[in-house]
């Protein structure tokens, strides 16, 4: 169990609060609700362009990170298609620093010419190195795509193509700053050795006086529900074929979500499950295979994602991962096999229940899709799970005309 405070300032920005006297640290967590689906389609990429320029100065502070390394701190964060994150840890007698730099950058971020220009460099650098010259590299550009007709998920985090990232201005900076960087788009979870009282005190001392854009965010749309088959084939410079199915699943706050999951993991999840088991271990069919979900605060997709064994072809792939989802939709999970992954999951929670970074992190999270408290109430809902319940669910997503095949070849394939 997670005890927690919460209160929002008359700024918007919510604050939450969990004291942790055996800790000698403190987690200062920052999380933006915006990521790469609070984009135009037409210049993706700012969202994580944001990341970089958020450690690039601001007005009081040339170098974020030296004034935390000289009070025993370190920072790091991390984008993705919904939010914003950043957190530094830092012993907790010195947790004003973090706010103070927290705070600095919050309102007053250097959004120079050389500063934009300097760290669009970067991200198209990295651009190129984990996309265009990476083996599968770009296949979350095909898969969004394919994926997605309606909803701004059509395209990864760091965005679709580096001239989007290039065409990014100044001006466009300093917009997507004062829509989205505002306290009343922001939470900041504060975990450790700080009594919560202290930790309000503290976080009113250093954003309180800020005011409030208070822009009103537009609304996503709706994804259509999809009614046919989607398939693509992609040729690249890989070592082997592979094959990824996708599936449309409901968004992370539905209570189908704990289904979705605990099903990924009885696929997918470990040696024992049911794909590598039988397939890699046994049989050979593949070399490798994962199942997983992207758990999205919209539209979610359910994963599965192969490479055949030598000799393997991508036709014997697809049949093989039929035959299992078939065979699940028949004779669904045994309670055995349901209650061993909810044993695993029961371990893997306790044991980041440990960790006060994680604690913040979830803490912010959540507050994010709208339940705080689900950070002690997710357990029981995967706990309630049934086998009916996974039998219903499987036999509603693996459906022909919610598909979406990707093929990706090697291309000395492509004839």
């Amino acid at each position: 169990m997670v005890t927690f405070q919460e209160k929002k300032l008359s700024n918007g920005l919510k604050v939450i609060s969990h004291y942790d006297k055996t800790s000698p640290l403190a987690i200062v967590n920052v999380l933006y609700k915006v990521g790469s689906r609070n984009e135009h389609s037409s210049q993706t990429g700012i969202a994580h362009l944001f990341e970089h320029l958020m450690f690039s100065g601001s007005k009081h502070v040339e170098d974020f990170d030296l004034p935390l390394q000289e009070v025993g701190g370190e920072n790091n964060a991390f984008t993705n298609a919904d939010i914003t994150n950043y957190y530094d840890i830092i012993p907790s007698e010195n947790i004003e620093t973090a706010l103070w730099l927290e705070s600095d950058r919050m309102k007053f971020l250097d959004l120079s010419d050389n500063n934009v220009a300097i760290q669009k460099k970067v991200v198209i650098e990295e651009f190129n190195e984990t996309c265009l010259n990476r083996p599968y590299g770009d296949l979350w550009h095909h898969v969004s795509d394919l994926c997605y007709q309606k909803y701004p998920y059509k395209w990864p985090t760091i965005g679709f193509t580096p001239e989007h990232v290039s065409s990014i201005s100044k001006e466009n900076a300093l917009d997507f700053y004062a829509r989205f960087y505002d306290p009343s788009n922001a939470t900041i979870s504060i975990t450790g050795n700080i009594e919560n009282d202290k930790a309000f005190d503290l976080v009113n001392k250093w954003f309180g006086d800020f005011k409030s854009n208070q822009t009103v965010q537009p609304l996503l749309g709706k994804e259509p529900t999809q009614t046919s088959k989607r398939t693509k084939t992609v040729y690249g410079k890989v070592p082997t074929a592979s094959i990824m199915l996708a599936f449309p699943m409901h968004p992370r706050i539905h209570p189908d979500y704990y289904t979705y999951d605990l099903l990924s993991d009885v696929l997918g999840y470990g040696k024992t499950s049911r794909f590598y088991k039988k397939y890699v271990i046994e049989q050979s069919i593949f070399s490798s295979i994962n199942v997983y979900i992207t758990g999205t605060h919209g539209p979610g997709l359910f994963i599965i994602e192969a490479k055949p064994a030598d000799g393997i072809s991508i036709d014997q792939c697809r049949d093989t991962i039929w035959k299992e989802l078939s065979f699940l939709k028949k004779e669904g999970v045994t309670t055995y096999e349901l209650q061993k992954i909810k044993n695993s999951l029961v371990s893997h929670m306790a044991f980041s229940e440990t960790s006060i970074l994680n604690k913040a992190m979830s803490l912010a999270y959540f507050d994010s899709i709208g339940n705080t408290q689900l950070i002690n109430d997710q357990m029981t809902a995967y706990d309630g799970v049934s086998t009916s319940q996974m039998l219903r669910i499987s036999k509603e997503l693996f459906t022909e005309e919610k598909t979406n095949e990707i093929i990706y070849l090697p291309i000395e394939q492509k004839g």
